[in-house]
């Protein structure tokens, strides 16, 4: 049966929104957050700006890090920048038009009301970085500096060269170790959570693998925050750093927590091109490159000349044939789908044909190479490195890849999920970018919502909830009880040893996702892919090989664990997909476009958020949450 799903949208003018629920809602005083206990999994920006303000308000925090540091958290890899509605250009921003950018951009799949509180939030969240001494770049009198991005005809990005999600991570720890010196927050690291407790209907605490010592640990609290990223690794081959996974969110999901449109993944257009089957992951290049690069291939097809060699007479630079109003700065489901299209009718190029060419001789002949260096300087160097051609002398060889994902846990305004008490953060939920992501928005979402938004959110549950939320010690009963379950679930996964290794499964999984719920998806090929992951996850039960002790350091251990989640939120997605009858952002389904191959709405039948209900060896449940859209018209999408 399905339930109709309050997403607790504040009444009033939309640009009031926020400030009006901020007003009502409860607060906790100084001396009594001293006695709640506050648990964010995650420390990257969404984790560790939450983890850093809560204990600055005084909560008792323990933040759980799967990395050494947090320091290495994947938002780390973020490079281009970090949009806000500031309009220091003077040409045309505000966050009425940020709003509008990233209605669209998402392709009418998102909640206005959240929306438009992160265009609200973005001005703040520029503040707070520069107050923590984020090196953004600056102009040449001292102002900070903006670039364009795809999807917006202003410059509103904000970046430390390509390295804006590294600068942005170190300002958030800075921040989280000033708490953790103040003993306000206790920081755990190489800690992999594997389970949600839930007690009386709420969220309670985790169960943990300490990754160093194998031990499962239990921790207690009053509120648990999840910011524990995406779930693009599933595809296998993805810009995601390796250890970036999807367990924590997919075990809570199993504990009810409903998943909201997992179908929704972006491929980012700008990547390295795969090179050979060896290959464990893929490298971004920044979607900032576009500014300056243009993307073409040849017109005829299998020209296989040297770029250099090709007249720009016989160069098709699709992307400013087809949008002429956008150009290369289209959003990245557009620019991406362009790019299989190219491939798709034989004039991709280099010597696999799985690519288009980014080129910055026009760039560098206009501005000259200092200039472009200064931009782009390390970007390039990583190019060179990576592929061993020169950028400055050859065209970027890019391909789009698998980079982020919109789907995740459902959220309401307050950013809580489905069970009470457990709060999503950042890429782990569903929240702000329908299904298209625009660049730099994500950087722009995790502290929104790290900094801004779940303090109060936490605040309003303690001062609301809090005669309800009982004392509870992690030795408890119910405690005991999971920490078993956990620790028979990994004996099961040792038990098997079969003959093939986790990776050799999870490459196989990835190539089957990645050819039928990557960046083009069928009715036909989604059936099938079904009962093909169906297979290959029961070949996995019987034949997966994890060597190595169970109680010690054992990374086969961790990544079966989490392969065996992929196989399961997989089969979701393609259910997802073969539902959801209309083409949307970055979900693609080839019954449904448009003669000039652009994707088709149907916001007759699909204009919703589609959350998913667990149920257990049954099939999931499909509950709908209906979107309104009163300040943006709903119309077709274009860029030209």
């Amino acid at each position: 049966m399905s339930v109709v799903l309050d997403a607790k949208i504040p009444e009033g003018p939309i640009e009031k929104k926020w400030d009006s629920h901020k007003f009502h809602m409860k607060l906790v005083n100084p001396a009594n957050r001293r006695k709640h206990n506050i648990i964010v999994v995650g420390t990257g920006l969404a984790g560790a700006a939450a983890a850093a303000s809560m204990g600055e308000m005084g909560y008792k925090v323990k933040a759980f890090c799967i990395q050494d540091s947090p320091r290495r958290a994947h938002s780390i890899a973020a490079q281009g920048g970090i949009n806000a509605a500031k309009n220091y250009q003077n040409d045309g921003d505000s966050v009425y038009r940020l709003f509008y950018d990233t209605v669209k951009g998402g392709d009418f799949r998102a909640r206005e009301a959240n929306v438009y509180r992160l265009a609200q939030l973005s001005t703040e969240i520029i503040d707070q970085c520069v107050a923590q001494g984020v090196p953004f770049a600056r102009e040449y009198g001292g102002l900070l500096d903006n670039r364009s991005f795809g999807g917006a005809q202003v410059s509103r990005t904000f970046y430390a060269r390509g390295q804006t999600g590294q600068q942005l991570l170190l300002g958030a720890y800075s921040a989280l170790m000033r708490q953790a010196d103040k003993k306000t927050v206790e920081v755990l690291p190489r800690r992999e959570m594997l389970d949600l407790v839930i007690v009386d209907g709420r969220a309670r605490g985790i169960i943990v693998r300490n990754l160093i010592t194998g031990e499962i640990e239990t921790h207690a609290a009053d509120a648990v925050v999840l910011a524990t990223g995406g779930y693009g690794n599933v595809f296998y081959l993805s810009t995601n750093a390796m250890n970036s996974n999807a367990t924590a969110a997919w075990r809570c999901y199993k504990r009810g927590a409903y998943f909201a449109n997992p179908c929704f993944t972006q491929i980012h257009p700008t990547c390295i091109p795969v090179s050979g089957d060896y290959q464990s992951k893929l490298t971004l290049m920044s979607e900032s490159l576009r500014n300056d690069g243009r993307v073409w291939v040849p017109k005829e097809k299998g020209d296989k000349r040297a770029p250099s060699q090709i007249p720009e007479n016989e160069r098709d630079y699709y992307l400013e044939r087809i949008y002429p109003s956008f150009g290369n700065l289209v959003p990245r489901d557009v620019a991406s789908r362009q790019a299989k299209f190219r491939v798709d009718e034989g004039r991709g190029v280099g010597t696999t044909g799985i690519a288009v060419y980014l080129d910055f001789k026009d760039a560098i002949q206009r501005l000259g190479k200092e200039a472009i260096s200064e931009k782009y300087g390390n970007l390039f160097q990583m190019y060179a490195k990576i592929a061993g051609e020169d950028p400055y002398q050859v065209p970027m060889r890019i391909y789009p890849a698998v980079h982020y994902t919109m789907g995740g846990l459902w959220v309401d305004y307050n950013l809580q999920s489905t069970i009470p008490g457990l709060f999503v953060a950042g890429e782990a939920n569903f929240s702000d970018h329908g299904a298209n992501r625009l660049g730099a928005s994500a950087l722009m979402q995790g502290l929104a919502d790290g900094y801004f938004i779940v303090p109060y959110s936490i605040g309003n549950y303690i001062g609301s909830e809090g005669s309800q939320i009982k004392p509870i010690d992690s030795n408890d009963g119910i405690f005991v009880s999971e920490k078993k379950n956990v620790s028979e679930g990994l004996d099961k996964l040792m038990k098997i040893n079969g003959k093939r290794t986790v990776d050799d499964f999870h490459k196989e999984l990835g190539q089957q996702v990645w050819e039928n719920v990557g960046m083009s998806r069928s009715a036909s090929g989604l059936k099938k892919v079904i009962g093909d992951i169906k297979s290959i996850k029961a070949e996995f039960w019987k034949d997966v090989k994890i060597t190595g002790p169970k109680d010690y350091t054992n990374q086969e251990l961790e990544k079966a664990g989490r392969v065996a989640d992929f196989f399961e939120l997989a089969e979701l997605m393609a259910k997802d997909a073969l539902t959801r009858e209309e083409s949307c952002g970055g979900h693609f389904r080839e019954e449904h476009q448009t003669p000039e191959n652009e994707a088709k709405r149907d916001d007759s039948n699909f204009c919703h958020v589609a959350a998913w209900e667990y149920k257990g060896a049954e099939e999931p449940i499909r509950h709908k949450e209906e979107l309104k859209f009163d300040h943006v018209k709903l119309t077709s999408r274009s860029y030209k």
